[in-house]
């Protein structure tokens, strides 16, 4: 796995990171998208989610219920603005119980073919401070590693 920097940009920071998984686009795609598929692998170790509801359509919603090991359950939703199966995914992301440094931000996923795998490259900003970076880093990371284990 790559872990790419986070870059300053005009309105906050950028996180930018790549991993290389061994299945094809098509059926990565199909574990970004589909709840039952997400599931498995969304969210840093540890973390379970209880509750996974999207509708796959461009203005269409998300909704996450993310538990900690040992903790109640917290939220996170959004809406898609680009859909294309299986090369491109980009949607909003907003924890609904906010701490004061968090804001919208948008994700923005890239599949394309690697031989016999899939290069995902993710992109998500502008984060207003590097610690909130961070703390995205840390998640998309442990649940790339998980993703890995399980196409």
């Amino acid at each position: 796995m790559n872990y790419a920097t986070g870059n300053e940009q005009p309105g906050g920071l950028v996180l930018n990171l790549e991993c290389t998984l061994g299945a094809p686009p098509e059926e990565v795609f199909r574990m970004l998208t589909e709840p039952a598929e997400l599931v498995k692998w969304w969210g840093p170790r540890g973390f379970t989610i209880p509750e996974a509801e999207l509708n796959l359509v461009v203005g269409g919603a998300y909704r996450f219920a993310m538990k900690p090991p040992d903790g109640e359950p917290f939220h996170l939703s959004g809406k898609f603005l680009e859909i294309d199966p299986p090369w491109r995914l980009v949607y909003t992301f907003e924890w609904e119980e906010p701490t004061p440094d968090d804001r919208e931000t948008v994700v923005d996923l890239s599949l394309e073919n690697a031989g016999n795998a899939t290069r995902l490259v993710l992109s998500q900003g502008p984060f207003l401070t590097d610690e909130r970076l961070e703390l995205h880093r840390g998640g998309w990371t442990e649940s790339f590693e998980k993703l890995r284990l399980v196409v």
